[in-house]
């Protein structure tokens, strides 16, 4: 298990000028390909998502305005807390509908790593996974809290969640392999 939060992940700035990536991590460690990713990612400009052939994806704003993806044939509205699934080999294209925005991303090689990403307010728990705080606190299964902008991320070992209140929402990510 390993315990992050936003102000400690580093920042790489886009070529394109349009944003800012926070990567969480990229598994596995140390290693050229993923199988893998999770990471926040600031979108401060309109412009072309990047081609990941072979990749499923999955993009769930954080926080800010809404934006609009869109290919020749789809579009689609990013909205708080929604997440939603695409292939990576899909040119989508972004238009922020004000301001920057922020969001959570998951990619999982899709002959390798499969993933389901939900906002939950009860008790989560998988043996591989992401979860990010969204609202209110979290408590691990040691007794060790999250709370707002702190996530933790676990591979084959089994992690739950709690939360220690009402007002408790998690952005959570099972990952499971491929068989």
């Amino acid at each position: 298990m390993k315990r992050f939060s936003y102000a400690d992940l580093p920042v790489s700035r886009w070529r394109n000028g349009g944003g800012e990536t926070r990567e969480i991590v990229s598994f596995p460690l140390g290693e050229a390909q993923f199988g893998w990713r999770a990471s926040i990612a600031t979108l401060a400009a309109d412009g072309d998502f990047s081609l990941f052939p072979g990749v499923d994806r999955v993009i769930t704003l954080l926080h800010g305005d809404d934006v609009l993806l869109s290919t020749p044939t789809l579009q689609h509205r990013l909205i708080p807390h929604q997440p939603w699934a695409f292939p990576g080999e899909w040119a989508l294209q972004a238009s922020l509908k004000g301001g920057a925005s922020e969001d959570f991303n998951i990619m999982t090689r899709r002959d390798v790593w499969q993933s389901s990403v939900a906002v939950v307010t009860k008790q989560a728990g998988s043996e591989n996974g992401v979860a990010w705080v969204l609202c209110g606190e979290w408590q691990l299964a040691n007794g060790e809290t999250l709370s707002r902008q702190q996530g933790v991320w676990w591979m084959d070992e089994t992690l739950q969640l709690t939360p220690l209140g009402d007002d408790a929402q998690l952005l959570f990510t099972r990952l499971s392999r491929v068989l």
